[in-house]
């Protein structure tokens, strides 16, 4: 792998990882026409995820400290008696809607993670994923003036938009926009809907991160592949970092259609090419 293309691998990591056109399915396009075989760059992929985090880490510090530190206070709070106490402030509430979120979201990814990472060799699956998400998108670009925040979210909310996240380990469909659309059709508003989508991304990047390294790792990194990977992990920190603050605006101003637009287009190119011209499997 050359360091053009990590950089471009990097790219196309932070962007699309935040903004709803799916990293998934942008590598594995990008994996293929680049002619690299996914197993020789497992590592690169896990650690393109670790950039990918710190951008999030960057964006929500103040939210993630304060996180922490309410996980300290329901600690005392249990071990003194007076339980769990999910609705005493914003903040704990908010950190027991991640928890509630992230189950779904684990249980798929554990019970049909070789189902998924199959349809990876596809490129109709590929371009179907990106329909379904320039799909979902127009559904969330038309929703209503939507008020909830985390006062008044329920359990089953966050267990939707967790739902809708596990849906996007599919390749082609995006997790921001994915569990975007979860928040939406949830009736959060769109301000929270984002915040909550991107810290929900956390465990579930961290989780991918954990379960991936052993296999990635076992056999090494060759030297040569230090100074592109490290080009490509900072490439696609920064990346994601403006890809976080475009969306913020981006869902506030109801300027999603362009999105939906790429990811149809890309997705009925893919499709075309991988039926009539290319050699990978159609399913």
């Amino acid at each position: 792998m050359t360091y053009f293309q990590a950089v471009i691998l990097g790219l196309a990591q932070g962007l699309s990882e935040f903004l709803p056109i799916s990293s998934s399915g942008h590598l594995a396009l990008l994996q293929y026409f680049f002619g690299v075989n996914a197993e020789n760059v497992l590592p690169f992929a896990v650690l393109l995820h670790v950039g990918t985090l710190v951008s999030v880490f960057i964006v929500y510090w103040k939210d993630i400290i304060e996180l922490v530190k309410e996980l300290g206070a329901v600690i005392v709070d249990i071990c003194s008696g007076r339980g769990l106490r999910v609705n005493a402030n914003p903040t704990r509430k908010l950190g027991f809607m991640i928890i509630i979120a992230t189950i779904p979201t684990a249980v798929i990814g554990l019970l049909f993670n070789d189902l998924f990472a199959a349809l990876y060799n596809s490129l109709i699956a590929i371009g179907v994923g990106l329909l379904v998400t320039g799909t979902i998108l127009t559904i969330a670009e038309r929703m209503g003036r939507n008020n909830k925040t985390i006062k008044e979210m329920k359990f089953r909310y966050a267990f939707f938009v967790g739902l809708m996240q596990g849906v996007a380990i599919c390749p082609g469909v995006s997790r921001s926009g994915s569990t975007l659309f979860g928040g939406l059709i949830s009736g959060l508003n769109k301000e929270f809907a984002v915040k909550f989508a991107f810290l929900i991304s956390i465990p579930s990047i961290l989780g991918s991160v954990i379960v991936e390294a052993p296999d990635a790792f076992s056999a090494g990194m060759s030297l040569d592949l230090i100074g592109p990977v490290l080009a490509g992990v900072i490439v696609s920190a920064i990346s994601g970092l403006f890809a976080i603050k475009a969306m913020i605006k981006l869902v506030s101003n109801r300027k999603l259609i362009g999105f939906s637009i790429y990811t149809w287009a890309v997705g009925i190119a893919v499709i075309v090419y991988g039926i009539f011209f290319a050699g990978l499997p159609t399913v």
